[in-house]
């Protein structure tokens, strides 16, 4: 006889893999992103102070991109390295600045319902406009409804 092959379980847990970087809050309602560490560092990296918890997940993920890149980045202990660090810590923060703050419903949650999706979704400025433009009703059309 065969036996009948099975798929095997679908593994159930949490994240793959845990971020290295971790958030602590700062002064007025700021928080602090910092990176565990790694390599030859007994302290962790302060990687940037950002004025909202949206932004500074943001700034995680950009940290996460760059790190993606360029792996040993934060093990690097010569001058070289600490000076391509810090330029890359400036990048990121920069670009997340200029992207400017997460929305309410961005990945920090307290937002509302789902994502639309689908056909009646909008997108963007141009399906909210409104038309300024307005039909032109005669008195003689009004008085025959």
């Amino acid at each position: 006889m065969t036996e009948k092959k099975r798929r095997p379980a679908k593994k159930r847990g949490g994240p793959q893999h845990k971020s290295p970087y971790f958030l602590q809050p700062a002064k007025q309602g700021a928080v602090t992103v910092l990176r565990r560490p790694a390599g030859n560092r007994i302290d962790a990296k302060l990687c940037g102070t950002m004025s909202s918890r949206g932004m500074a997940l943001a700034l995680v993920k950009q940290l996460e991109k760059a790190e993606s890149v360029v792996k040993d980045l934060f093990l690097e202990a010569t001058d070289d390295g600490i000076e391509a660090l810090e330029a890359v810590l400036e990048a990121c923060r920069q670009s997340v600045i200029k992207r400017g703050e997460v929305p309410a419903g961005g990945p920090a949650g307290g937002g509302h319902g789902q994502k639309k999706r689908g056909r009646n979704r909008r997108r963007g400025p141009a399906a909210r406009r409104v038309s300024t433009e307005s039909p032109v009703v005669d008195a003689e059309d009004t008085s025959a409804a």
